[in-house]
């Protein structure tokens, strides 16, 4: 590799350097804070752009890198300690679980480039999936209704519907009862 000659310039952050300093201070002492609550968490993430449904739980010490690039439905719960490195975007169903700990990771670099080249690709978790505490999900994966990603798993590659995956990279494990 020849970092020296690494070129981000093609890359959009989405917003200003303006915004997206504030954004890093907003979220540096109050997003990823140890202050209880939820719903002043939803309405800064809305103010800065993000699209987040009713009933969302977001609990402390969330780390977000671009408010602008995130859609959460209903009902869903982020816990503690995530991390959505959303240089794409990255959109969350309704009705989901993210447990704590979870790295949601939607860049990388291109290891087979002498330029260290900047790929990113966009991540969906669709409705009523389950990420599991302290897992991995990697850039480009979709997870389909009702998948579950045990505790400590990677997810590099799509995961179906109504099922359930563990490992590290995850393979299918079992099936999903799918509840009505």
């Amino acid at each position: 590799m020849k970092l020296d000659q690494f070129d981000n310039h093609s890359f959009s952050r989405g917003r200003s350097v303006f915004i997206e300093g504030l954004w890093r201070l907003f979220e540096g002492v109050l997003i990823n804070s140890w202050l209880p609550g939820s719903a002043w968490r939803v309405w800064l993430l809305r103010w800065f752009g993000a699209e987040i449904g009713r009933r969302v739980t977001i609990k402390p010490h969330v780390r977000i890198k671009f408010p602008w690039k995130l859609k959460i439905g209903d009902s869903t719960w982020i816990g503690e300690s995530v991390w959505i490195d959303n240089l794409a975007e990255v959109t969350i169903g309704d009705n989901c679980c993210i447990s704590q700990g979870v790295y949601l990771c939607t860049g990388n670099h291109r290891w087979d480039s002498d330029h260290f080249d900047l790929a990113v690709s966009p991540i969906t978790i669709r409705e009523q999936c389950w990420i599991g505490a302290c897992s991995k999900v990697a850039p480009g994966v979709v997870c389909e209704p009702g998948s579950v990603l045990t505790m400590g798993s990677l997810a590099a590659t799509h995961l179906e519907a109504w099922q359930v995956y563990s490992g590290f990279p995850a393979t299918k494990v079992t099936q999903r009862v799918e509840k009505a």
